[in-house]
């Protein structure tokens, strides 16, 4: 395990396990060897700031931070370190900003992604209200992509209960002109042609909220997860269905075979394979919580022809816990990991692709977000 001098210096070993945790609180560091049986925490960095959105970034050389934070005093803006948090940027640089002629005003920063290892300076960030944001420096500056801040369905749009925020961010892996989008609420959006245009992508998926439950968009898409191996294949957890595509989101087909409830927000894809991805469900949209009050997470290893339940280290009685959209995540390590956090404050983490659980931190303020990555690992 990295001594606790380490992290604090700013450095970790090659091959490092890093998970980084948003809370309404500020944000946490834990960090431990390959192993991962034993972790290290620092924090909070921004005491008070609520942490919606953070990523790692190790293309062109560097170990950088990204951290979405948000304070009553300096608003929303990206911070960033290059030392594992033992610096960061200053709260007054205002970096993401919406033109003024827009009337729109930034109310918070929901994604943060790297772009592709051969751009090594390119990166999104998504926000609300809903636009996608692009950094051509690494994150040091952001301007808007126009073709979705003017989009004519922007007058149409309507918050969800998380406000109208833009969360979910896929590029295609092979075709720089390709990305989908994900709204609350919205829905899915794709563009072919580098963010000159979008059109909303959401056939098959059910809006259980309108007079319509099928409309061209408006849904409350909650995630979008794909695999790079499979690029075309998606997976989609709406506020009410599950579902899978195999054309690029062109159509969406029902996967809810075997779950205890098709509501919830988190959906990860297992690192190394196309097939298998996590979910947490949650009971219903009104009451978010475990259900049944068993914290279980489902995987399916069949692209969602089947789901089985994880439970082994996981609370299966009064376990009354949450998890949003951003706090389920995996590394890269060839036996994969994969953490989630509650809003309860805990985090758990599985060494062995969620057969086994442990409880890794506990009395955390609320998470928000999780994301994991191996330290020299170009993930």
């Amino acid at each position: 395990m990295p001594s606790t001098s380490s992290i604090n210096d700013g450095k970790l070993a090659p091959g490092s396990t890093l998970i980084l945790v948003g809370t309404t609180k500020g944000a946490f560091v834990l960090a431990s060897d390959a192993s991962r049986k034993a972790w290290t925490l620092t924090g909070p960095h921004f005491p008070g700031e609520s942490v919606y959105a953070l990523a790692y970034d190790e293309r062109n050389g560097r170990q950088r931070t990204l951290a979405a934070t948000r304070s009553f005093h300096w608003g929303s803006t990206v911070r960033l370190s290059d030392d594992f948090g033992k610096s960061w940027t200053g709260p007054e640089r205002q970096t993401v900003r919406f033109p003024e002629a827009s009337g729109l005003s930034l109310v918070q920063i929901w994604q943060i992604l790297p772009g592709p290892a051969d751009d090594p300076d390119l990166m999104w960030a998504g926000v609300e209200p809903a636009c996608l944001f692009e950094s051509r420096d690494a994150g040091e500056s952001w301007t808007p992509v126009d073709g979705l801040l003017n989009h004519e369905h922007r007058q149409k749009w309507q918050p969800g209960g998380g406000g109208l925020c833009l969360h979910t961010i896929v590029p295609h892996p092979h075709d720089k002109q390709r990305m989908l989008i994900a709204m609350s609420t919205g829905g899915v959006y794709r563009t072919e042609d580098g963010g000159k245009s979008w059109r909303p992508r959401n056939h098959g998926v059910r809006a259980e909220f309108l007079p319509d439950k099928y409309p061209e968009f408006g849904q409350c898409v909650h995630k979008v997860a794909s695999h790079p191996a499979k690029p075309e294949r998606l997976f989609l957890q709406n506020h009410w269905g599950l579902y899978r595509s195999d054309d690029w989101g062109d159509t969406w087909h029902d996967v809810a075979n075997g779950v205890p409830s098709d509501f919830g927000f988190c959906m990860q894809m297992h690192p190394h394979d196309p097939d298998t991805v996590y979910i947490v469900p949650m009971q219903s949209d009104q009451f978010r919580c475990a259900p049944d009050a068993k914290l279980r997470v489902y995987r399916t290893r069949d692209a969602g022809a089947s789901w089985e339940p994880l439970t082994n280290g996981l609370p299966q009685e009064r376990a009354y816990e949450t998890v949003v959209r951003d706090a389920l995540t995996a590394d890269s390590h060839e036996s994969a990991g994969v953490y989630f956090g509650t809003r309860n404050g805990k985090i758990f983490g599985s060494r062995d692709g969620g057969d086994n659980w442990t409880e890794i931190a506990d009395s955390l303020p609320p998470v928000c977000c999780v994301k994991a990555a191996v330290v020299g690992g170009n993930h």
